[in-house]
């Protein structure tokens, strides 16, 4: 990844977050749940979707239950979140892809629906709504989507259902490529917003279960190296809350940050054009599924 020395920002004020409202998107588990605490202890009030809520004892934290896998029942959350009064609205959700492809019951494979394409599929339905019932004086409503982001993932549109062939880093890199895609093509779809992306790197989560097994011994033993070896969740939400709020971000939409929270520039490709037909090609494999996309 290389840095983009044109975009610094600073540290502001934790007590900046206190009034602040945020939707977390995968907010129930992993550095999702790790984001959703600390925004909650920092006085700021946060709508968790996931389909497991185990917070219901922190203050300022709610919960909408969800099946991401589905894209139906993510364009429905979509319609019920209270987005009018959203200051920050962050995708989190995110699997890796099986060493056998799975499938939905909508035809889509998983890592492709529950990593990418519901997120295409609720910001379409919210971001027209999104903090439009705030005061005349709040910045632009926020939009972080993360991923892995500026690490030369391109995918390959012609095939993002992975249906002519299929290779367990060749699926998950096109949700890899399709997040970055989202993030350059929202930048200029939604000019009242400002929508960035999020590289947190690697970090202890339960995001290879589905790839290693879920409790096996070489899950376990892949996540304690990972947790000796990077940063914890809980460390990475620290480093990048005040990047969410900070007001040098105003403006800037379309940037990308890396784990330490530092500007980093897209990936050698995915410009404006390429990241346009790699939206339409998810659009057309939503509409397979028989889901409707709003602007």
């Amino acid at each position: 990844m290389k840095r983009d020395l044109s975009l610094k920002w600073h540290n502001v004020d934790p007590g900046s977050l206190r009034g602040k409202r945020a939707i977390v998107v995968g907010g129930t588990g992993g550095v999702g749940r790790a984001v959703s605490q600390a925004l909650a202890a920092r006085g700021a009030q946060v709508t968790v979707v996931g389909q497991t809520f185990r917070d219901a004892d922190i203050a300022n934290l709610s919960f909408v239950q969800a099946d991401l896998s589905l894209l139906n029942d993510a364009e429905r959350v979509a319609r019920e979140l209270p987005a009018e009064q959203a200051d920050l609205f962050i995708f989190t959700t995110g699997i890796f892809a099986a060493p056998k492809r799975q499938v939905t019951a909508e035809g889509i494979e998983r890592d492709m629906a529950v990593s990418y394409l519901n997120r295409l599929v609720m910001l379409r339905n919210l971001a027209p709504r999104l903090g439009t019932q705030r005061s005349d004086s709040s910045p632009r409503a926020r939009v972080f989507i993360m991923g892995y982001p500026g690490t030369g993932q391109l995918g390959t549109p012609d095939d993002l259902n992975s249906e002519r062939a299929y290779k367990v880093m060749a699926a998950h890199m096109n949700t890899v490529a399709g997040n970055e895609a989202l993030v350059v093509d929202s930048a200029h779809r939604y000019p009242d917003l400002d929508v960035f992306g999020l590289n947190p790197g690697l970090i202890k989560s339960s995001i290879r279960s589905n790839l290693m097994g879920a409790d096996s011994l070489k899950h376990r033993i892949m996540e304690w190296l990972i947790g000796k070896l990077a940063p914890s969740a809980d460390n990475y939400a620290a480093r990048i809350l005040p990047l969410l709020v900070s007001p040098d971000l105003d403006q800037r939409s379309g940037a990308f940050f890396n784990r330490k929270a530092q500007a980093i520039l897209p990936s050698e490709g995915m410009n404006e054009a390429y990241a346009k037909r790699y939206i339409a090609a998810s659009e057309a494999l939503i509409a397979k599924a028989g889901v409707s996309l709003n602007d």
